[in-house]
């Protein structure tokens, strides 16, 4: 049976990591965790703890800040749910590795296209072998325009991840104030509705 590619989105503390990690548990036993985490400071040391601790025990963990794809491959052949935390992330740790005034638009761009392509594609590869892999990820779209260039080119390929992931994935799940709803299936229905 082949897997699926699910992404969950949401907002800081809407509960979209908290729902994706019981959506995995629900899904099965055998879990792989890929964190995209890097620790930085001591705000990003205590968010990772939180993580950690909500995790059990039993699921084993993939450190993967860049080639995630490698890491998705790896758990793949052990594992029949991936969750992978998160999509911004790992975007921050590619864009932050560009030196500020050499990272454009079109260096922005083909960031995404290259590495976030090569997780989807690793998780297509993943869910023809029946391995399904949950991404979850940050809207971070929704506000003022961002007064500087780092965060308007963070803002703009976070977004362009966001659809990329989401036009592969089975289901989307957008999850507002702790409460899930599955967009992608919920766009089918009014698109059905507005057909028949």
């Amino acid at each position: 049976m082949a897997g699926k590619i699910i992404l969950v989105t949401g907002g800081a503390r809407s509960g979209k990591s908290s729902f994706a990690e019981k959506l995995a548990a629900e899904m099965g036993t055998s879990i792989g965790y890929i964190a995209t985490a890097q620790i930085y400071d001591e705000e990003m040391r205590y968010r990772v703890k939180l993580h950690r601790e909500r995790r059990p025990s039993t699921w084993q963990t993939w450190e993967a800040p860049f080639e995630a794809e490698k890491a998705i491959a790896e758990a793949a052949k052990s594992h029949k749910v991936l969750l992978f935390d998160c999509l911004t992330l790992y975007l921050s740790n590619h864009l932050c590795r560009i030196l500020y005034d050499e990272l454009t638009d079109e260096v922005a761009y083909r960031i995404v296209e290259e590495q976030i392509g090569a997780l989807v594609k690793a998780a297509q590869t993943a869910a023809g072998q029946g391995t399904s892999t949950i991404f979850v990820t940050n809207e971070v779209g929704a506000g003022i325009v961002p007064e500087n260039k780092l965060a308007r080119l963070y803002r703009d390929a976070s977004g362009l991840s966001n659809q990329r992931v989401a036009a592969a994935a089975d289901d989307v799940y957008a999850v507002i104030a702790g409460i899930p709803v599955n967009i992608k299936k919920l766009n089918a229905c009014l698109v059905q509705e507005k057909d028949g």
